[in-house]
């Protein structure tokens, strides 16, 4: 009995003592550019989730997490360019997928989502695909739809070239 009490103390003392292995936090940009070094590392990460949710007869979805510029300030809002998409495939178990908002395209921004989940680096089980496995998803932000300002001097500056064009191809159409 007293070695059984030993044990559980001194397994306790080492589960005390030692932390858990938190899963490390990444960017996407991160996560491309060590791809190979992180490879079956536990990761969190933020993004939009953007493009479809491919739902498959295996139990998994599988979309694309963007985590550029573009998923906190949208382009279509800002119009300000900033840089190309940066993005990488997940898949998620389809459970964990239920209820989320439509993914992000040109004019909705998909919902911001903090996933937490395992790199795969060239999986050979996927054919030698790179993903993001998920295991947990937080839902920071839901989707919306995207608005775009009406630039009216824009519109009355082609109004007035399209009848500066006309009275000029009318003119000289008589002639």
């Amino acid at each position: 009995m007293r070695q059984i009490a030993r044990l559980v103390t001194t397994a306790a003392l080492v589960a005390i003592a030692s932390p858990a292995l938190a899963a490390e936090e990444a960017t996407v940009t991160e996560l491309i550019s060590r791809a190979a070094e992180m490879d079956r590392s536990e990761v969190v990460v933020e993004g939009e989730l953007i493009g479809d949710y491919g739902f498959r007869d295996d139990g998994w979805m599988w979309t694309q997490l963007n985590g550029d510029i573009y998923a906190v300030d949208p382009l279509r809002e800002s119009e300000r360019p900033a840089g190309g998409n940066v993005g990488i495939g997940i898949r998620i178990p389809t459970d964990l997928a239920a209820g989320l908002d439509p993914p992000g395209g040109y004019r909705i921004r998909g919902p911001l989502v903090r996933v937490t989940g395992v790199w795969k680096y060239h999986a050979v089980e996927r054919q030698g695909e790179s993903f993001l496995e998920v295991e947990a998803i937080e839902v920071l932000e839901p989707g919306r739809a995207l608005v775009q300002d009406v630039n009216w001097w824009t519109i009355a500056a082609g109004l007035v070239l399209i009848g500066g064009a006309s009275t000029i191809y009318l003119t000289r159409g008589s002639d």
